[in-house]
Formats: structure tokens, sequence, C-alpha cells
């Protein structure tokens, strides 16, 4: 049995630390969302249909994007979704972020 949580962040919100309790997906249901995992030398940037699995006891930190967002956290999932893109610049996303673009 897998649970299911459905979350929606504003764009003004603060960002939210969270510890994942179980291995779980990430997957963003519309926007975008900013995401780095403690540790983790990469940050993420997810869009509409973009998930990412977190680790037990990952500490995550989420902000959302200018339009704001919503995600699902899902635990128990099976492990077949793959990591986003990696090395997407701060000079790419910042303009849009803050409403620049």
């Amino acid at each position: 049995m897998r649970e299911v949580r459905i979350f929606e962040l504003e764009h003004g919100e603060p960002a939210a630390a969270w510890r994942v309790a179980r291995p779980s997906t990430f997957k963003v249901i519309a926007g975008e969302i900013w995401l780095t995992v403690e540790g983790d030398s990469a940050d993420y940037w997810l869009a509409t249909g973009q998930s990412i699995e977190l680790p037990h006891r990952a500490v995550t930190w989420i902000s959302a994007g200018r339009a704001g967002a919503r995600f699902a956290l899902a635990s128990g999932s099976e492990r077949s979704e793959t990591r986003p893109t990696r090395g997407f610049s701060v000079a790419q996303w910042l303009p849009r972020w803050l409403g620049a673009a």
C-alpha cells in the first residue's frame, strides 16, 4: 500500500525544510519547484510532471516558482522514476524565479 499526500506551496512562502521519514517519490503536479537535498551538491529544478526519489532520512529544502506549485509525496512507491537532469545553472532559472522573464 502507498500513501500519497498532495501539497500546495505559494511563491511568497519561505523555503520549507522536510526530513523524509520513508523512501518517497516527490512529483510536481503543477508549477515549478526548487528542491535541494542536504549533502547533495546539485539543486534540482522540477517542472510539472518531473519527479525525484528521496531516500529515508534525507533533509530537503523546497520552494515554489513564480506561479506557486502543487506536488505529491508518495511513500512505498516503486523506484521506476528517474532523477531529473542536473546542471541547470542558477542564471537560467533565477530570472524566471524572480519574475524578471
